[in-house]
């Protein structure tokens, strides 16, 4: 007898390719979950290699005008192309990547009977934040959706108070992960004391605030190094500012890596260095710097400490001279960041994807009830 395996829609407008970490999250999430079948509605060009977690994977064709004043429209445009696939494939649930961007507002207005899991990834709970646009859509799906998935209890919570509290009842809270088996520990001796070689990967933006670590590095009593290693906006602006700081020999700059090559560099440093100042939905980057042994120094923003379980060495956000003073007293102290590396090891085995995509599937089979029978 043939056992029919749990028939999902999901997907995330843009090209099909690791990315982001919704991105690298979603190709190990739907690939740990073989017994399901994932069609990914997505947009060209497409990373085969990435492209094998899902069994099938449809190519969005309306052309994509997230802003200004033709979003309308083209909300409209996407909504008739996936409300013609909804029909078609007929899936058992939706899980909508993004509470309130475009494609999730389309799953939502086509829907039907079938349940909607919202997932929410935290820039679209920062894009809700400051544009009433962008949170009418939240609300939208939010309204439309069975349930409603965080990573943290306190993304949930923004994006509960986002919504009025109307749909509490509706919130489940499942920690991302990684796939911890891939990880490797290098084994090599602590230094004493000293500087330390530190590594920052992720996107240069704003609310990554990079920028602090770059400024804190002029404000150290010990010559740290440090490895930036991502793209964004203000690359740039960073780089400049690491000359005028006079931290050229002491900063260098690398371009976004596969993930398979970050974990390959990461430990060959001493700590991991983690700067949002604003909202970060999970920061599965500190999950995989623990994975690999490394300390990590972080902005105590609000899910974070949780998140690394207290094996951590918290700095004020934003703030260059609490981030210099931190990085100091780890330099200094070997055997705090021995016993920190030992709890950062023991912590990642908390986020493993294989317990996040059977959460996941539980929680979709519980919705899906009676239609997948």
């Amino acid at each position: 007898m043939t056992t029919k395996h749990l028939n999902i829609l999901t997907g995330i407008n843009r090209a099909s390719a690791p990315s982001s970490g919704s991105m690298i999250l979603v190709h190990d999430l739907y690939g740990a979950m073989p017994e399901l079948h994932t069609t990914f509605l997505g947009r060209a060009p497409v990373d085969q290699p990435w492209a094998t977690s899902f069994d099938q994977l449809i190519n969005l064709s309306t052309t994509k005008r997230p802003h200004g004043p033709d979003f309308n429209r083209y909300l409209d445009e996407l909504t008739r192309e996936v409300g013609g696939l909804v029909e078609e494939i007929q899936p058992d649930a939706i899980h909508a990547q993004y509470v309130g961007f475009a494609l999730s507002v389309a799953f939502a207005r086509t829907a039907g009977t079938i349940p909607i899991i919202a997932i929410a990834h935290g820039p679209d709970v920062m894009a809700a934040e400051c544009s009433p646009q962008e949170h009418e859509a939240l609300k939208e799906v939010a309204a439309a959706s069975a349930m409603i998935v965080a990573p943290t209890f306190a993304l949930a919570d923004r994006v509960d108070r986002l919504t009025g509290r109307q749909f509490t009842d509706r919130f489940s809270v499942i920690p991302w992960g990684i796939a911890l088996s891939d990880a490797r520990v290098q084994d090599h001796p602590i230094a004493d004391t000293g500087a330390l070689s530190l590594v920052h990967a992720g996107r240069l933006d704003e609310n990554k605030c990079t920028i602090t670590a770059v400024e804190a590095l002029a404000l150290t009593d010990q010559p740290h190094r440090l490895t930036v290693i991502g793209q964004g906006t203000l690359r740039e602006h960073l780089e400049q500012r690491a000359i005028e700081l006079g931290l050229r020999a002491r900063i260098r700059f690398e371009p976004f890596l596969p993930r398979h090559e970050l974990w390959r560099r990461l430990p060959n440093f001493d700590a991991f260095v983690f700067t949002t100042r604003g909202l970060e939905a999970f920061g599965l980057v500190l999950v995989e710097a623990q994975a690999h042994g490394l300390p990590v120094v972080y902005s105590d923003l609000p899910g974070v400490r949780h998140i690394l379980g207290g094996a951590g060495v918290p700095y004020t956000p934003g703030d260059p001279r609490s981030l210099a003073a931190a990085l100091d007293e780890l330099g200094w102290d070997c055997r705090r960041r021995t016993a920190l590396a030992k709890q950062a090891l023991h912590n990642a085995r908390r986020y493993d994807i294989a317990t996040t995509s059977r959460q996941l599937r539980e929680l979709t089979l519980r919705v899906a009830g009676e239609r997948f029978v």
